[in-house]
């Protein structure tokens, strides 16, 4: 196919608008063939290759767009999955507009090259196309456990299985994906998908212990007992954080982590559904993450009246993807914006009626190079609202690192590392994700799995070929 000179992307086919605020069907519809042979033919095929500078898991990016553009959708497949455990998943959910598509050259002088919309494509053209994948590779001998069937963990353990190890997973709850099955909705990532990726890491061999809970189940050091030669832990970050402000203890008030687990993991938007929950006509989200983003939505399609973002910061300085804002903005979520909450309020019987707020400006940077928010004295003011979700991040669960002896954390709770590959101050014990870095993206945590993969496969490779001590 010709190169194709436009400086637009080729329209993504979605729902409409307000069809899909009322309803869980994935939002994006993904490109037609003859949509994604067009879009890949605007790739430069660059010789130095920007975009996988800016892609965590190095996926040869020209590479196989070009393979797209050719009409060869298998060998597009093939040239993702030697580098990704999870295309399809990236492609739905990995931020591109700041790695990949952001170092384009095609951004320059217009609009990047739709780099996830064609990864989505070709993974959903190989699964639909019920191809094969390639044998695994031979057994060579050697044990790894995985903790956490999250993003990292399901990289880490397709990484090693491909290179013949023998990897175990042992993930706490009772179904694979981590945050990807509890925490992103079925309009932004259908469960189906999630259950394809894991379905082929395990025609690779890699084994999932579910419903075991490292750190009460078993102990680190058990594990390493039972035989297995590294560990890489990539149990994520869980734990919800609050406010600490007065009223976050009566009734109708939620961690974003909780409300959306029991509409994700336990499906309480499906009308069989015995997973109770709120269904409130006026929502209040406290946060401007994706997180935020997604418990918005997910209460407006269960049927409230109103939902609202309160965010302390502007819009300029919310840090969730523009494409989520936008969703949402669409959908007729309403944005409070330089807006912090300081007290849930509540009725004589313990329910949530409101919400009192204060106005914020914003003064200079602080630390994260964001403008500092500055209450506005005098400002307060109610915002109406039955269910309270708040959204402002969260930090790893104790439960590893207090019964890891030796095992370093900083001042968060998360594990410190030394070194690209994940190595921690435990010997054979690596980490990665969100456990290490604190609550960041997809697509870094699966980086930091493939880099321990690599880490793991060096140092038992070096333990095998070390002379023995006389």
């Amino acid at each position: 196919m010709a190169l194709n000179r436009s400086n637009k992307k080729v329209p993504m086919p979605t729902q409409d608008a307000g069809e899909r605020a009322r309803n869980f069907d994935e939002l994006a519809l993904g490109y037609t063939r003859e949509q994604a042979m067009e879009e890949a033919a605007r790739c430069l095929s660059c010789k130095h290759k920007p975009c996988v500078n800016g892609c965590p898991v190095r996926i040869d990016i020209p590479a196989f767009i070009k393979q797209i553009a050719q009409g060869n959708m298998e060998e597009a497949f093939l040239i993702l999955n030697h580098a990704s455990a999870l295309p399809a998943v990236c492609g739905r959910v990995c931020p591109q507009e700041s790695q990949c598509e952001q170092r384009c050259v095609r951004a320059l002088k217009g609009e990047s090259v739709a780099i996830g919309r064609l990864e989505r494509y070709a993974a959903d053209w190989y699964r639909a196309s019920a191809c094969k994948l390639p044998p695994a590779p031979e057994p060579n001998g050697h044990r790894v456990a995985i903790v956490g069937a999250g993003p990292g963990g399901l990289t880490a353990a397709g990484e090693l299985a491909r290179m013949g190890y023998s990897v175990s997973i042992f993930e706490a709850l009772h179904q694979p994906g981590g945050v990807l099955s509890y925490g992103i909705p079925e309009f932004r990532l259908p469960k189906d998908i999630v259950i394809a990726e894991v379905n082929s890491l395990k025609r690779l061999g890699v084994e999932l212990h579910m419903n075991t809970v490292i750190g009460k189940t078993l102990t680190i050091d058990e594990l390493l007992e039972m035989g297995f030669e590294a560990i890489f832990i990539a149990s994520g970050a869980g734990l919800p954080r609050f406010m600490g402000i007065p009223g976050e203890a009566l009734k109708g008030v939620y961690s974003a982590n909780e409300y959306l687990t029991r509409i994700n993991l336990m499906r309480a938007y499906e009308r069989d559904s015995l997973t109770p929950i709120m269904r409130g006509s006026h929502v209040a989200v406290v946060g401007g993450g994706n997180v935020a983003m997604d418990a918005a939505r997910c209460a407006m399609r269960l049927g409230a009246q109103e939902v609202s973002i309160v965010y302390r910061r502007g819009m300029k300085e919310l840090p969730a993807r523009a494409e989520e804002v936008e969703h949402a903005q669409e959908e007729g979520i309403t944005f409070h914006t330089l807006t912090n909450p300081v007290q849930i309020l509540g009725d004589e019987k313990g329910w949530v009626r409101g919400l009192e707020c204060v106005r914020m400006g914003l003064g200079e940077a602080d630390a994260s190079g964001r403008s500092r928010p500055i209450v506005q004295a005098g400002s307060n003011f109610e915002l109406t609202a039955d269910v309270v979700i708040i959204a402002i991040g969260t930090t790893s669960n104790p439960l590893i690192r207090l019964t890891t002896p030796g095992l370093s954390t900083n001042e968060w709770g998360s594990i410190v590392v030394h070194g690209p590959g994940g190595e921690t101050s435990r010997q054979r014990v690596y980490a990665g994700g969100d456990v290490v870095t604190g609550s960041a993206t997809v697509i870094q945590a699966m980086g930091s799995g493939k880099d321990a993969a690599i880490a793991i496969d060096r140092m038992i490779k070096h333990q095998k070929t070390k002379p023995r001590e006389e």
